[in-house]
C-alpha cells in the first residue's frame, strides 16, 4: 500500500522574525516526514503566520481564510492553522474560531515547536485546538534546523521586547525580552556556514539590548565579535536597532568589524520632540542626530534607513514639520514610512487627538515625496562606482536579470546567469531609480 503524501503550504505576513518562525515550523514538519509544496491546493496543512502590527495585516489574514475555506469544503481533512502574534492578542482566538469555525489550530509564538504533535492529534481526533501559552517562557534551543535556504539566513538573538513604546502590539503578544544563549547562537552560525551559508541577519525587536538578561556580561557588541570570528562567513546584518541603546561601543565596534555590513536600519518613527516623548521612545531628536553623526564619523559610506510615523495621535503640523526637517537632515537612504494605526490594547490607541484619515495621508504624500526624491539622489551620486553584490536570483520583475544586495542594502538589478546565485560578485552601477540601481557585472 502507498503511503500517503504529507505535504504542507506555509504564507508568511509581517517581519523577518515571523519569516524566521515560518522557517522554523517548516524545519519542524520536515523533521516529521512533510514536505513543502508550492500550490495551496497540493497542500494537506496549510499554515498562517500572522502579523498583527498593523490593522491591514489582520485584514489580510481574514480575507486569506475566507478563500481557504473554499478548499476545506473540497478536502474536509486539510488541516488549517493559524499562528503567530495575531494569536496571541486577547480575544483573537476565540474570534478566529467565530469568524472561521473551519480553523482546526490557532497556535501562538511561544507554541511553534508543538505544531508537528498538534497537527497529528487534529487528524487523529477530528477535534479543533487553541494552544496559546505565555509568550514569556524560556528559551527553546535545539529546535531541528533540516537545511539552509540559499546563501543567507535569518537567526534570532532575542525575543520579545521590553520597550512598550505606546502605538506598539508587540510586547503584548511577544512577551519580554530573552536573550539566547551566545554559545547557541554561534553554533547555528557554524552549522549554517557549513551549509553554504554567507550571509547571516541577526534578529530580534530590539538587538542593541542583547544580552541584558544573561549573567555573563555579554552585550550586542560582543556577540558581533563572536560571529565576525566565524570562518566562512562574508557578511553581517543586523535589525532591528533602537536608537536609544545604539552606545559608542557599538558603533566603534561595527566599525572595526570587517563583516558587519554598513547599513543601519534605525526607526526613527518621528522628528518631534514632543511626539517621540508621547510614543515612549526614550530619545530626543538631538540624540538622534548626534548618533547619525557619530555613525557616520567612524563608518564613511554607511547607509541609513528608518521607520516613520505620520499622524500620531495630538500631531500638530508644526509636529510634521519637525520631522520633514529632520528627514531632509539626515538624508536617509530609504525610509519605511506609515499612517498612524490604532492599535487595540496599546496605549495610543485610547490617547485624545485622534487624527483624521484625511490629514494623516495628506502628510504621508508630503513625507513619501520628501524621501523619494532623497533616495532618488542617494542612488544618483553612486552611478559609476563598483560594488560587491551578493546575488539573491532572479529579478521578481525580469527573470533575465538577476537580482541582488550591496554591503550597504543597495537593491542591484543586472544581467547574468541564474547560475551565480549565492555568489558575491563585482557590479558596475550604471543607472539608478527610486528604489534599486542597475549595472553590469565587471570581468574578473
Amino acid at each position: 500500500m502507498v503511503k500517503a503524501r504529507k505535504t504542507f503550504k506555509i504564507i508568511t505576513y509581517g517581519c523577518q522574525m515571523n519569516q524566521r518562525d515560518s522557517e522554523m515550523m517548516a524545519d519542524l514538519l520536515q523533521d516529521a516526514g512533510y514536505e513543502p509544496v508550492a500550490r495551496e491546493e497540493e497542500a494537506g496543512v496549510i499554515i498562517l503566520d500572522t502579523c498583527c502590527v498593523r490593522e491591514k495585516a489582520e485584514n489580510k489574514v481574514y480575507g486569506k481564510l475566507g478563500q481557504i475555506e473554499k478548499l476545506k469544503s473540497a478536502n474536509p481533512d486539510l488541516v488549517i492553522a493559524v499562528a503567530g502574534c495575531m494569536v496571541q492578542q486577547p480575544g483573537v482566538a476565540e474570534k478566529i474560531r467565530q469568524q472561521a469555525p473551519y480553523v482546526d489550530l490557532l497556535l501562538g509564538t511561544g507554541n511553534l515547536q508543538e505544531l508537528p504533535q498538534l497537527i497529528e492529534e487534529i487528524k487523529a481526533m477530528h477535534r479543533p485546538r487553541i494552544v496559546v501559552g505565555e509568550q514569556e517562557g524560556p528559551v527553546v534551543e535545539d529546535l531541528p534546523r533540516r537545511r539552509a535556504r540559499g546563501a543567507q539566513a535569518f537567526i534570532t538573538i532575542t525575543y520579545g521586547c521590553n520597550n512598550f513604546c505606546t502605538y506598539c502590539i508587540v510586547p503584548y503578544v511577544r512577551g519580554r525580552e530573552r536573550s539566547r544563549r551566545p554559545e547557541n547562537i554561534i553554533k547555528e552560525v557554524k552549522e549554517l556556514v557549513d551549509q553554504g551559508v554567507i550571509e547571516v541577519t541577526l534578529l530580534g525587536q530590539n538587538v542593541n539590548s542583547y544580552g541584558r538578561d544573561l549573567k555573563d556580561g555579554i552585550n550586542f557588541a560582543g556577540l558581533l565579535e563572536r560571529v565576525n570570528a566565524v570562518e566562512g562567513l562574508k557578511r553581517i546584518r543586523y535589525v532591528t536597532s533602537h536608537p536609544r541603546d545604539f552606545t559608542p561601543e557599538l558603533v566603534t565596534t561595527i566599525s572595526r568589524l570587517d563583516k558587519v555590513c554598513e547599513h543601519v536600519h534605525l526607526p526613527v518613527q518621528a522628528g518631534s520632540n514632543r511626539i517621540l516623548e508621547l510614543m515612549h521612545r526614550g530619545y530626543t531628536r538631538e540624540h538622534y542626530l548626534e548618533l547619525v553623526a557619530d555613525l557616520r564619523r567612524h563608518i564613511p559610506g554607511i547607509s541609513l534607513t528608518t521607520d516613520l510615523i505620520v499622524g500620531f495621535p495630538g500631531e500638530t503640523e508644526a509636529d510634521f514639520e519637525d520631522t520633514l526637517d529632520l528627514v531632509a537632515r539626515v538624508q536617509f537612504d530609504n525610509a519605511f514610512t506609515f499612517m498612524y494605526s490604532p492599535r487595540r490594547g496599546t496605549e495610543a490607541a485610547t490617547m485624545p487627538g485622534q487624527l483624521p484619515t484625511a490629514i494623516k495621508k495628506e502628510r504621508l504624500k508630503r513625507l513619501m515625496e520628501l524621501q523619494n526624491s532623497i533616495s532618488l539622489a542617494k542612488n544618483e551620486a553612486l552611478v559609476g562606482q563598483e560594488v560587491e553584490v551578493l546575488v539573491e536570483g532572479p529579478s521578481k520583475t525580469d527573470p533575465d536579470q538577476l537580482s541582488g544586495r550591496t554591503r550597504t542594502n543597495k537593491l542591484v538589478i543586472f544581467p547574468g546567469d541564474q547560475s551565480l546565485t549565492g555568489r558575491l560578485v563585482r557590479v558596475r552601477l550604471t543607472r539608478a531609480q527610486t528604489w534599486l540601481l542597475k549595472g553590469e557585472m565587471v570581468d574578473g
